[in-house]
């Protein structure tokens, strides 16, 4: 008879995790503002997705049927920067040049990147999650399947090793 692994008992379930996001909780001040979490995700998603900027940029105008150009997405993932304004009667929350990516432009973002990331950062505050489509849950299932072949025929090789090591053994 097969012994059993004990239970991770860190891990939580899908069933903790609703659970968790069920109990609400006091909003803390600034608890909604995302914006740098945005956009670190949003590089991170970059960084790992397999299209250069000017193709990201390209898929997003190919999705939002308008035009989205490589500095766009440049100025919606870098730091604010001081803005180069000699106007004296601006005040100091003014002289910041805030480039934030319209809410309209990150779905097409995420399917251009492959990332879901940005999404789940807009969302967290909400207690909004995340479940994989079926379509994820499908090629998740299909590479656990090709693991538990690819597992059983390395032990499949193992035995014959040891029984070949045994046979000729004295």
């Amino acid at each position: 008879m097969a012994m059993r692994k004990p239970k991770n008992t860190n891990q939580l379930t899908i069933f903790d995790l609703i659970k968790d996001y069920s109990t609400p909780a006091p909003f803390a001040p600034g608890q909604f503002r995302v914006i740098d979490a945005l956009r670190h995700e949003m590089r991170e998603a970059i960084k790992h997705c397999s299209l250069s900027r000017h193709q990201i940029a390209g898929e997003m105008s190919h999705l939002l049927n308008e035009t989205i150009t490589k500095e766009q997405i440049d100025s919606w993932t870098r730091e604010d920067q001081r803005a180069e304004i000699g106007d004296e009667r601006l005040g100091e929350e003014d002289r910041w040049i805030r480039r934030h990516i319209p809410g309209e432009y990150l779905p097409a973002f995420c399917e251009a990147t492959g990332s879901t990331g940005p999404l789940k950062v807009m969302g967290t505050p909400c207690r909004v999650f995340f479940l994989p489509g079926p379509e994820a849950l499908r090629a998740e299932i299909q590479r656990l399947d090709e693991e538990i072949r690819e597992s059983k025929e390395l032990k499949r090789k193992r035995m014959m090793f040891l029984k070949e090591i045994e046979r000729r053994e004295p």
